[in-house]
């Protein structure tokens, strides 16, 4: 299996994946069968998507239930034939409690600004959740997929 790292490892994505993407949400269904979407900040660690939630919303429940997810990630490129870059990677959603705080602090250094403090308190001294997507499979158009060479 192609590691996250290693399959990004394109200088259109790799160290500025958070500046050059705009996160789109896990995909999952709710109890009834219609999707659940919601938009997230994600960043990489280890070979895993992370995003966090300070609290058990309704895509932590659904993860919680049911942990396939798609994340769909937008780019800003166009490729040869003027079609918007995007990356969907469909993995396996696991959640652990405590961290969301600090990850959010990290992403929000990306996603707002450098001197940002966020989120603000008194959240920030709750322990939140951090969910890891473990990849399987990716799809998309760009310059990191397989049939772009």
């Amino acid at each position: 299996m192609t590691t996250v790292r290693r399959r990004y490892d394109h200088p259109r994505i790799s160290a500025r994946s958070d500046r050059e993407w705009t996160a789109r949400p896990p995909d999952d269904d709710n109890p009834d069968g219609s999707p659940q979407v919601t938009v997230v900040w994600v960043g990489i660690e280890d070979d895993e998507f992370v995003c966090a939630h300070m609290g058990v919303w309704k895509k932590v429940q659904n993860m919680q239930r049911e942990p396939r997810v798609a994340l769909s990630m937008l780019g800003h490129g166009k490729n040869a034939l003027g079609l918007q870059e995007y990356l969907v990677v469909y993995g396996q959603a696991r959640i652990t409690e405590g961290g969301g705080a600090d990850l959010l602090q990290r992403l929000a250094y990306t996603y707002i600004s450098p001197t940002i403090v966020f989120p603000p308190e008194p959240i920030r001294s709750q322990p939140g959740y951090i969910t890891h997507i473990a990849p399987q499979r990716f799809t998309g158009t760009g310059p990191w997929s397989q049939a772009h060479g």
